[in-house]
């Protein structure tokens, strides 16, 4: 349950769009803490701030922050703009948020959408972590750089798009064109209530040419089949297609990770596709350096039951992935460190960008 503390601003670290990193003085110790200033007003050196702070005493990676539930003493005042949004999200929690999502009554995209339903063939590349975005891009842009990616954020993990700092890098350095915030995430440029609307936003309000589907940061696993946020990425693959669009799976692949579910093609994928997915997609499948090669080949072979195993040439998308405008890690490895787990990503949108009309 919630983990309740309250402290004192010491610093202003660092800001990105949506969030801002501070440091609060908690029992004597300085912890390193989180604020969303749309959420509860922007924090100022000394101010009381109330945190949540439990899972920065689990040790946890990505969500390892205390979070500012409130500035008690300097509350932020209502907007002067009345929010025509009738649409809860992080519903029945302390801090639900309103927003106008793009399908209500009231919006302004109400009638293109209302009755939406197909993206045209549009390619939706579909992945289980969120650290396999940016890598994406990196292979969908270095084929075709004029194209429009949309990001269609699912909520198995973070539930603000603030909290990606991915997120707002890529949209600075204009790879991203917007971000639509399905099911529970919110604070993206367009709020959604299912992926399949989400999808339809990406395309008809966003004009996407490309979305790429994948959950906040902070995925959840427990090292069961069953058990793990990226299951949704099946339930994607299926969305896509039941909307006419183009689904393309990322693998999750690794020949660095020291958990053996997620050695070679990891069971994450492998269930994901293999199991939830029930609609035909194109798999791309990296073509690596043995011995990940051969291996990668035999995770892969029973998904050719229902999908199409694309092979992929890697040969430029390293190139491409170090050009990329934002750091790149997953489960705390760089680049260097799992070049495998971003090629097969950038393997992906290399996919998507063959499918695009010329």
């Amino acid at each position: 349950m919630i983990r309740w503390r309250s402290g004192t601003v010491t610093a202003l670290r660092r800001e990105w769009q949506g969030a801002a990193e501070i440091m609060v003085s908690v029992d004597g110790a300085e912890v390193r803490a989180l604020a969303y200033p749309a959420l509860t007003g922007a924090p100022r050196v000394g101010d009381q701030v109330l945190l949540n702070v439990g899972a920065l005493q689990r040790g946890l990676g990505t969500g390892g922050y205390a979070f500012v539930v409130a500035i008690p003493g300097r509350l932020p005042v209502d907007s002067d703009h009345p929010d025509t949004g009738h649409i809860v999200k992080s519903r029945y929690t302390p801090l639900q948020v309103m927003v106008s999502s793009v399908e209500e009554q009231g919006s302004p995209h109400r009638e293109l959408l209302r009755d939406a339903a197909s993206v045209d063939g549009m390619p939706v590349v579909v992945a289980d972590l969120h650290s396999a975005l940016p890598a994406v891009l990196a292979g969908l842009f270095a084929a075709r750089p004029s194209c429009r990616a949309v990001y269609v954020m699912q909520d198995g993990g973070a539930l603000p798009a603030w909290f990606s700092r991915t997120v707002a890098g890529l949209r600075d350095a204009g790879w991203l064109a917007a971000t639509v915030t399905t099911g529970q995430s919110f604070g993206g440029d367009l709020e959604a209530v299912t992926v399949h609307s989400g999808l339809l936003a990406a395309r008809h309000v966003a004009g996407a040419d490309v979305a790429v589907v994948a959950q906040g940061p902070g995925n959840l696993g427990t090292g069961t089949r069953w058990g793990f946020s990226g299951v949704a990425a099946g339930e994607a693959v299926n969305a896509a297609a039941v909307l006419g669009g183009r689904p393309v799976a990322s693998l999750r692949l690794s020949d660095a990770d020291s958990r053996s579910r997620h050695q070679g093609v990891s069971h994450h994928s492998i269930t994901a596709y293999g199991r939830v997915a029930l609609a035909a997609c194109d798999v791309a499948v990296p073509e690596l350096l043995e011995p990940l090669g051969s291996r990668v080949a035999a995770d892969v072979a029973p998904l050719a039951l229902r999908h199409r195993l694309v092979r992929v040439p890697v040969d430029g998308l390293e190139s491409a992935l170090r050009a990329c405008p934002v750091p790149l890690s997953t489960m705390g490895r760089d680049l260097d460190e799992d070049l495998a787990y971003f090629l097969a990503a950038a393997a992906a949108g290399r996919v998507a960008a063959g499918l695009l009309a010329v």
